[in-house]
């Protein structure tokens, strides 16, 4: 889902610390002293239970986003746990927030895919590597607060646009596919596939009114639902079921084997993209942490880029993906009652758990799998509505974003909706205010210094 949702779901989510019969806000803790970011007694019991509420509604994102990457998906489990590992453990000397929760990103799906195709799946441990490593550096100059100004929001919320309706195209295949034996090779809409698909409308328009139900108070609620449901229907229905292979996660130095130079060059522009939309995630879904926290704790970005890279370049060794404290997963971390991230050790365990038995996602329908994912990309496209307090410039920048995405790629797309952002504020500034090249450009610099500063 989007990094920024916590902007239209803010008022929701300060709705919910006030009693509906009252105009006073209900007093849970104090808030002036937040305590340890990664254990407090007094909050042991309602952290364990959204850890196993929370971690059981990361397991079917997981697959969906792992297959979406064309990672195996004992691979993402396994990059979901350990980063869960590395965050509970830097909450303790370094908290970057009280109730994120980590896992891979819905919006790198995409990307990771394009890499995995482009330098085959014996790279992109480097590539991973590298992009921890490139991270790393962005977490020990703070500079996560120029690449926020330099890239607009906007442009962000396009991205996301587009690689949602890559996700959303990607697994509605899974809404009419057919399990083998039952297909008609005279006819494509036979009666097994017109059942398949009412069955996958049902199920989406199920999962949609659930969500809109209990979105602020459960959102686990309809991921339990449908997974629930498919699998009961299962038994009496025959429809596709997900498999996978049980692959070894294997421990080596993350080395490359490149038979060209300019594949180098590549790698290293791909880490590049990567690293800085990784961490554009991470600060803007902070930004929303932060909002949604209980009990209204400061985030501090750059010591969740710390937790990031450090998981990052760890998974890097096992042939891991890359990770982010995600939006989505966050908020049903905290109204499912977490308050500190010993929720997110149990979420962790939780996803273990089912890294070491992926027989059990054998019961999970494919159909589920895909109203899940595609609603993931609906609500990605969705984020383009909230560019509109932005103005049209903003809007029309933001779609040309998007479809450059879905049509070129991720980073192809992004390049050049900023070059044209760039075209045409330097156009302004050259015959409107009748600027010097040279001015312009030092204007830019030094707004990028001032506004950088001011960015947390």
């Amino acid at each position: 889902m989007t990094t920024y949702e916590a902007e239209r779901n803010v008022e929701s989510a300060e709705d919910e610390l006030h009693d509906t019969g009252s105009d006073q806000p209900v007093l849970t803790e104090p808030v002036a002293t937040p305590g340890s970011a990664a254990f407090q007694a007094k909050y042991a019991g309602r952290d364990f239970a959204a850890g196993l509420i929370a971690g059981s509604m990361a397991i079917p994102l997981t697959v969906g986003i792992a297959m979406m990457s064309e990672y195996p998906i004992k691979v993402g489990l396994a990059t979901v746990a350990f980063a869960c590992f590395i965050g509970w453990i830097n909450a303790w000397f370094r908290p970057g927030n009280y109730i994120g929760c980590p896992g891979i990103a819905a919006g790198l799906a995409p990307v990771l895919a394009v890499g995995v195709a482009t330098f085959g799946m014996e790279n992109m441990a480097f590539a991973i590597f590298l992009t921890a490593t490139i991270q790393a550096i962005i977490w020990q100059f703070n500079w996560q607060r120029y690449i926020l100004v330099a890239v607009p929001v906007y442009l962000v919320e396009g991205l996301l646009a587009g690689v949602g309706l890559k996700i959303a195209l990607k697994f509605l295949t899974f809404t009419y596919e057919l399990p083998p034996g039952m297909e008609d090779a005279d006819s494509f809409l036979n009666s097994a596939r017109i059942q398949m698909i009412l069955i996958s409308m049902v199920g989406y328009g199920v999962f949609v009114y659930l969500f809109l139900k209990f979105k602020k108070t459960q959102p686990a609620i309809p991921y339990f639902a449908l997974i629930a449901a498919g699998t009961i229907l299962a038994q009496f229905v025959t429809v596709p079921m997900l498999s996978m292979e049980d692959t070894d996660l294997k421990f080596a130095l993350p080395i490359p084997h490149f038979d060209s130079p300019f594949m180098v060059i590549a790698i290293v522009g791909f880490a590049v993209m990567l690293a800085m939309i990784d961490v554009i995630e991470q600060v803007m879904s902070n930004a929303a942490i932060e909002k949604i926290d209980p009990l209204k704790r400061k985030c501090n970005s750059n010591n969740s880029l710390l937790a990031i890279w450090i998981a990052n370049m760890g998974a890097s060794f096992f042939g891991g993906m890359t990770n982010l404290d995600g939006l989505a997963k966050s908020t049903t971390n905290r109204l499912a009652g977490a308050y500190t991230k010993f929720s997110v050790l149990i979420i962790g365990c939780v996803v273990t758990f089912f890294t070491f038995n992926t027989h059990a996602l054998a019961y999970l329908p494919k159909f589920a799998l895909a109203v899940i994912m595609i609603f993931t990309g609906w609500k990605m496209i969705e984020g383009l509505i909230h560019v509109t307090h932005h103005g049209p410039y903003a809007m029309i920048l933001a779609i040309l974003c998007g479809i450059l995405v879905f049509k070129i790629g991720i980073f192809e797309g992004l390049l050049i909706a900023m070059a044209v952002h760039g075209i045409v504020h330097y156009m302004m500034y050259v015959n409107i205010e009748k600027m010097p090249g040279s001015v312009i450009v030092k204007r830019y610099l030094d707004d990028l210094k001032k506004n950088g500063g001011d960015v947390s």
